[in-house]
């Protein structure tokens, strides 16, 4: 039986480059030769988007479409469309062009070789500002730093997964999604495809810096307890540098050197109010995942479905 591929694409106010993205994608995907299927999933979009993939799909019988009741997020978006795909393997890029289409067909190469997992690995980033490049340059540095599974740098969710993989992904609901560390942790066989991201084709990035904390706080919390661990560290620190406080102040002392010591009582105190908060923080945003899986509701909530039964 011949392998198909599934083509994984989430959506969110994407009016502006949708229909030139189809168009590239989709031709990208009959140059490689295998049956395939197109998956948009409209994660709550507020503009045009859902029109358009209506048009689309209505005239590609190839392309299906699952559209949210809201906005759950690009990762519960990816998840939907891998919850819908039918593909020997699945290939998962943005709509917005700044992952080429062409690098597909070497992704798909690899697999081929038998890699379970080719992911896209960025040489540059064209079209983002020195903000994005150093913040998202010393994210991924610090993500491996703290991590215990192996992620690697510089590399987004364009890649192309094993249906065996795609398995695995599928038993693992967890709320807060991250889906580069969660492919990290299987341990599956991982090739780079090296390319140089585009700008994008039209339309502003819809990644606020609001949801990028967010998904590096998912990435560090979701996998390393090293957060946790810094408390002890930290403690540790902190009681060193006590003594070597105390012991400045006995030789202050023993020398009859005069000193406001209340000083000290201050900036100790200070310190450790500090410290304590800081770490409470941590430990509520581990206890705010806990409680996420515990209420157990749906990742996601689909409202319309075109082409599903094709």
């Amino acid at each position: 039986m011949e392998k198909m591929l599934s083509l994984i694409v989430p959506v969110y106010n994407e009016e502006e480059v949708l229909p030139e993205s189809f168009r590239q994608m989709d031709a990208e995907m009959k140059k490689i030769g295998y049956p395939y299927e197109i998956i948009y999933v409209n994660d709550g979009s507020r503009d045009g988007s859902m029109k358009i993939l209506r048009g689309i799909a209505a005239a590609n019988p190839q392309v299906k479409v699952r559209s949210f009741s809201r906005n759950f997020g690009h990762q519960t978006a990816v998840t939907c469309g891998m919850d819908a795909a039918k593909g020997d393997a699945l290939i998962i890029i943005d709509v917005d062009l700044q992952d080429p289409p062409e690098v597909i067909g070497r992704m798909v190469e690899e697999w081929e070789k038998g890699a379970d997992i080719a992911y896209g690995k960025r040489l540059k980033r064209k079209g983002e500002t020195i903000f994005k490049k150093v913040t998202a340059f010393a994210y991924y540095r610090v993500l491996k730093a703290m991590s215990a599974s192996a992620i690697p740098l510089d590399t987004g969710d364009f890649r192309l997964i094993d249906r065996k993989v795609a398995d695995v992904f599928l038993r693992m609901r967890e709320h807060n999604r991250f889906l580069r560390g969660m492919s990290g942790w299987m341990g599956f066989e991982a090739v780079p495809v090296e390319y140089v991201r585009n700008e994008r084709f039209a339309g502003k990035t819809k990644y606020t810096l609001k949801k990028m904390l967010r998904l590096a706080s998912d990435g560090i919390v979701g996998f390393s307890d090293r957060p946790l661990t810094l408390c002890g560290e930290f403690g540790g620190l902190l009681l060193f540098l006590t003594l070597l406080g105390l012991i400045a102040l006995i030789v202050l002392a023993c020398c009859k050197v005069p000193f406001p010591a209340w000083l000290w009582a201050v900036c100790g105190l200070v310190a450790l109010n500090a410290i304590t908060l800081l770490f409470m923080s941590l430990q509520g945003m581990y206890m705010n995942r806990m409680y996420d899986e515990l209420k157990d509701r749906p990742l996601y909530i689909v409202a319309e479905e075109l082409n599903m039964d094709k």
